[in-house]
């Protein structure tokens, strides 16, 4: 079964660095597009950070400049260097993909199960 999980969420002070990582598990053909997402109590679920399959980024207003995404296509891992965080960055941040099983040739969207991300003052 193919999935995703996030680690290396917790609680951070503000000015602080946090690393998160994504890791695809299953029998996966191909590997897409990969990005994170966050969703603050109350708010909608926004774009954070994104890489194409072709290895090209987007990132979210409020974190350009002090997040950096990047991916392990062979390890199937994607990480998210956060820098300078600030309170405004707590949210849940969840891991999204774009990944071809092995027994099929249709890509489709997975999410994992989302990691805290804490920011103190």
């Amino acid at each position: 079964q193919v999935q995703l999980v996030e680690s290396g969420g917790g609680l951070v002070q503000a000015g602080e660095s946090l690393g998160l990582s994504c890791a695809a598990s299953g029998s996966i053909f191909r590997v897409g597009d990969m990005g994170w997402y966050r969703q603050a109590p109350g708010k909608q679920r926004e774009l954070v950070a994104l890489i194409t399959s072709v290895g090209n980024t987007e990132y979210g207003d409020s974190v350009k400049g002090r997040f950096t995404i990047s991916v392990d296509k062979i390890q199937k891992l994607a990480y998210l260097q956060m820098n300078g965080l600030k309170p405004e960055d707590t949210a849940v941040y969840y891991c999204h993909a774009v990944l071809t099983p092995l027994d099929s040739e249709v890509p489709r969207a997975y999410w994992g199960q989302g990691t805290q991300v804490t920011v103190s003052p």
